[in-house]
């Protein structure tokens, strides 16, 4: 249990995994119907063979092949794509067999073709960079804000409230963690350690490996409002922003929850020097507090600032 960590930015190989799932739904309309819309609008430049290859390696129900979320994906997009594309031959051939219809077009694929490598790497890497890429920023601000919360939850409950506050879809019952999940499956950790990955593309219940013996991940939905997708900007209220400038104002807002300097660069688009000065100014006027860890400054917000913010609702700049 001491050993469960929460990942520090999503996962770009699972995004595009779980985003294919959800692409040709029509669920979560309210959350992911504006991005489903933009993603189809864009799709319609990409190849078809590319594309009938992604919808049949990602069907809309049931298992996806583990080799296509590797967890050096971690490290970016491209270690991740060099080790999809480097997967053993037996593997590829174990994974892609229980897919339906496999054996009329995953054989090219299953036998480590080079054409049919170069398809998957291109079909996988044009899909990133055309739906998912665009997004990595308002991802990576669900992710901070996450990350912020599960700390706060370990400070005040110990390593256990971690696990305590991952409902209503999980219930910590020690030492058993026990998951919503369409199938029955158990994965015992054996001192391995397991890593929670919040996700924007993960809906309704949490997803995990098929195979037990690979290293322990739990893919979760991170909470997001309704424009998550659109980044800083939208109809809120103006008032903040009149007051503090419109970059300090969601400067302002994302430390609500706690955050590093390069955390609030990257929710808010601006870059770690700016950032710095809007974190200067705001700490200079009694609304922020700063303490550095190790080489990094993380910034909470002052009564003061927790006030000014209650006062004043900006759903325009929220997360």
């Amino acid at each position: 249990m001491f050993r469960v960590r929460v990942a520090r930015q999503p996962d770009p190989l699972w995004e595009t995994v779980l985003s294919l799932t959800l692409l040709g739904s029509s669920d979560a309309r309210a959350v992911l119907g504006p991005w489903r819309a933009q993603a189809r609008e864009a799709l319609r430049g990409l190849p078809r063979p590319q594309l009938r290859l992604l919808r049949q390696l990602v069907p809309p129900v049931g298992d996806f092949p583990d080799f296509l979320t590797p967890a050096e994906a971690s490290q970016g997009v491209e270690a991740g794509m060099d080790v999809v594309l480097s997967t053993p031959r037996s593997r590829l051939r174990r994974e892609l067999a229980p897919l339906p219809g496999a054996s009329s077009w995953a054989s090219p694929l299953a036998a480590g073709d080079d054409e049919a490598l170069v398809l998957l790497g291109d079909a996988l890497s044009a899909y990133h960079e055309t739906v998912i890429a665009p997004y990595a920023s308002q991802m990576q601000a669900l992710v901070d804000a996450e990350r912020a919360v599960c700390a706060r939850s370990v400070l005040d409950h110990s390593g256990e409230g971690l696990l305590d506050r991952l409902g209503p879809t999980m219930r910590w019952k020690p030492p058993v963690l026990e998951v919503d999940y369409p199938v029955r499956h158990e994965i015992r950790l054996n001192g391995r350690g397991l890593l929670l990955l919040p996700s924007a593309f993960c809906w309704r219940v949490p997803v995990t490996l098929v195979d037990p013996s690979l290293p322990p991940v739990l893919v979760y939905p991170v909470s997001r409002n309704l424009e998550w997708w659109a980044g800083p900007g939208g109809h809120g209220s103006e008032i903040l922003a009149n007051l503090l400038g419109r970059t300090r104002a969601a400067c302002l807002k994302v430390i609500e929850s706690g955050c590093t300097t390069g955390e609030m660069a990257r929710r808010v688009g601006a870059t770690a020097s700016s950032a710095s000065q809007h974190a200067t100014t705001l700490r200079e006027a009694g609304l922020i507090t700063s303490t550095r860890q190790a080489n990094e400054m993380i910034h909470t917000l002052t009564p003061l600032g927790t006030e000014l913010l209650r006062l004043n609702p900006t759903s325009a700049l929220a997360r």
